[in-house]
Formats: C-alpha cells, structure tokens, sequence
C-alpha cells in the first residue's frame, strides 16, 4: 500500500454538495486514489473494511450524535467513530466536516473547535489565504493565495493544535487549517471547501493533496 496510490475513503452525508466537482478535484490528485461514500456505504461495504485505508477524508455534516438506542445505523457509526484514533490511520475534516455533531465531544475533541452549532456563515466570499506555518510538510511549499469559497465566523482552533493557514477576512474565522493528535492519529482540518469555485483553485487542490499526503505518512 504504501508504494502505489494513498488509498483514501472520502466519506459523506448529512450536507448536499457539488458531485461532479468535487470529484474531478479528487481526480486531480495524481498521488491519492479517492474512494467517495455515503457513510452508511463505508461502514457496510462487505468488500472492504475501514483498514484498506490510509486516510479517511470527511466530508460529510450529520447533526445528531449517534446513540446504540436510535438504530442499526447510528450503532454502527457509533462504534465506527469512537474507534477513530485507535491506530495511525490519518484523519481529515474538510469543510462542513467540521461543523458534524455539534453536541459530540468526541467530534469537539476530534476538530479542536469549542464552538460548532448555530454558525454564522458567508457564500461566495473572496478570501485571502496566508501561510502562518512554513516549516510544517503540508504548507512549506505554498505562498499565500486568494480563493472565492464560504467563510464560517465562529471560535479558532484551539491551543492544542498547530496551525497551517490564516486569514483576516472579517467574516471568517482566523484559522483555517491545522493540525492536531486524535488518540494515536494525525489529525488534518481544513475550513475552505464549498463548492466549484473553491474545488478548482489550485491553492484548495494542493491543500488537499499535500493534507492527505501529510496524513499517510508520504510527506
């Protein structure tokens, strides 16, 4: 595994989004091999558990914290989620991510944010991205850039994590990537992610590819 493609779980669910967009970004990925999935679809698959993965890229936004008592379904997310941080396996929140479980400490843990319900948010603002972190392996390489995408003006990440980017965008939170430990994994947490506008600009791209990268230990 670790010489081919980083294979990648792309999980989903709980928020409508640009498919075919989203996608080709993934395509555009020369080092990953995205695998996108509602999460019912990846914790059932017969043919592959959660192990064949390098990195497991959320992208999805269900609201209520799982609980054994409300189904088959959220049992088995439960169980999925609370074994996160078990092993090496890299971990990333894109986007509306983030914003999943609001009343979860596991998922408050998980992103380093203290504040993820009732978010103020902005579309289609123009944003301007700074590298706050240039000796980290994600960012080393990139200078800063502007993107058109949704801002989310709620608290920063916490103290307990490093972050990689930054903005002064009124309408935004300060940090918009960072780093952090979950159990015994990397934790990667991007902010930008909305839409077309922001799957193809080639900062988001290289964000991405170089997060997952990061994750899988290949950077």
């Amino acid at each position: 595994m670790a010489n081919g493609k980083i294979k990648t779980a792309v999980i989903t669910g709980g928020h409508p989004y640009d498919v075919a967009g989203f996608q080709s970004m993934l395509r555009s990925l020369p080092e990953i091999e995205a695998c996108p999935q509602n999460m019912w679809d990846f914790i059932t698959d017969p043919a592959r558990g959660r192990g064949d993965y390098e990195a497991l890229l959320f992208y999805n936004m269900h609201l209520r914290t799982p609980a054994e008592e409300d189904g088959k379904f959220e049992a088995a997310m439960k169980e999925m989620l609370e074994s996160l941080g078990d092993g090496d396996q890299g971990i990333f929140l894109l986007h509306h991510a983030l914003m999943a479980f609001p009343g979860w400490p596991l998922w408050r843990e998980l992103s380093g944010m203290r504040q993820r319900g009732n978010v103020p948010v902005a579309f289609g603002q123009t944003v301007r991205i700074d590298v706050a972190d240039t000796a980290h392996p994600i960012t080393s390489t990139l200078k800063p850039w502007d993107i058109v995408d949704e801002t989310y003006d709620i608290d920063d990440a916490d103290g307990d994590s490093r972050i990689l980017l930054t903005t002064d965008h009124p309408r935004s939170m300060k940090t918009v990537a960072w780093t952090r430990t979950f159990g015994e994994a990397r934790v990667f947490c991007y902010q930008g992610g909305h839409d077309d506008q922001a799957y193809s600009n080639p900062g988001f791209r290289s964000v991405v590819g170089r997060g997952i990268r990061w994750l899988a230990g290949r950077l």
